[in-house]
């Protein structure tokens, strides 16, 4: 079932934490502080975290290597207490929560009985929750697209379907709350959308999904809220739309008229432009008002004009820059 001097907290407008009750939030973390070693050795993996999750959300939580994920995960399982701070789930100590099966986590550490098969893996699992998960264990084998492999050895899957073993081991349980640390790493693509869609319909229904990654195209597909972590502190908290938008700027190109570079000189001064650069006759630029932009080029006789929208790796990149 196996699943770090900072930066102030970034402030984004109308974040999904406004409007909770206390009703609503299955996840709590206040003033959390986690460090490791001593001296000047000391590293603080997580300094002040405050966070509260709500039931049903898929939350998205990134971060530069060394940012405080694995170890907030960690906190929210009951795998480490916490030096300083408050931890509830579900209205209780995560210890407990782990104990009765209400969250379940696909982590990065851990490994599989290779001598096992993939059926007899899960049933094992299964067994520890009582009859009813041992019950729903061919459902789980279907909801994971293993049980066409049931009977294959472990030691004989792929990485990718190692990935999906531990996925259904998190499953068994029926729990309330999926923690999951990079969970699609070693799946193709075929099965990572597959996972994807299973996650949505889990979040329609009511459980609640918050996972780690570096796929930052998967958290800006699938996650309706995105939290982004650095040195250890929460630097931005927002539905992933707007926190894709209010911190990128519009990429803009265009073909300028033949010969002509008076309008790639006037831009310049434009102080909402950036990065403004000319390639054999193709301009492009970052604006932050990309319809004026776009305006002024094609009065200017600028064709084969394109706009991208701002990507979630754009904020990410102004977050967590040194």
């Amino acid at each position: 079932m196996q699943t770090t001097a900072a930066p102030q907290r970034r402030t984004i407008p109308a974040s999904t934490t406004q409007g909770t009750t206390q009703h609503d939030v299955v996840i709590a973390l206040s003033g959390v502080r986690q460090g490791f070693g001593s001296g000047e050795r000391r590293v603080q993996a997580v300094d002040g975290v405050d966070l509260a999750i709500r039931r049903g959300e898929i939350v998205a939580l990134l971060g530069p290597n060394g940012a405080g994920k694995t170890t907030t995960l960690d906190i929210l399982l009951g795998l480490t207490e916490p030096d300083e701070g408050t931890v509830q789930v579900l209205g209780g100590r995560p210890s407990r929560a782990t104990a009765d099966g209400a969250i379940a986590a696909v982590l990065q550490t851990g490994g599989l009985l290779s001598d096992l098969t993939v059926g007899e893996t899960v049933s094992l699992i299964a067994s520890l929750h009582g009859a009813a998960a041992l019950a729903r264990v061919p459902e789980v084998l279907a909801r994971t697209d293993l049980d066409a492999i049931a009977r294959r050895r472990v030691s004989k899957c792929s990485g990718g379907e190692q990935q999906r073993i531990k996925f259904a081991l998190a499953l068994v349980a029926d729990p309330d709350i999926l923690v999951l640390d990079e969970p699609t790493a070693g799946m193709d693509v075929t099965a990572r959308r597959h996972f994807w869609d299973v996650m949505r319909a889990d979040a329609d229904a009511g459980r609640t999904i918050i996972f780690a990654t570096h796929y930052l195209e998967e958290a800006e597909q699938f996650a309706r809220r995105t939290v982004v972590m650095n040195h250890g502190r929460i630097v931005a908290d927002a539905p992933t739309a707007q926190l894709r938008a209010g911190l990128g700027a519009r990429t803009v190109a265009a073909t300028l008229p033949d010969g002509d570079s008076r309008i790639a000189d006037d831009l310049r001064t434009r102080s909402d432009v950036a990065e403004l650069r000319v390639d054999a006759g193709r301009l492009t630029l970052r604006a932050a008002d990309s319809d004026a932009v776009a305006a002024a080029l094609l009065q200017a006789g600028a064709r084969d004009l394109e706009i991208a929208a701002p990507t979630l790796e754009t904020a990410f990149t102004a977050l967590t820059e040194d």
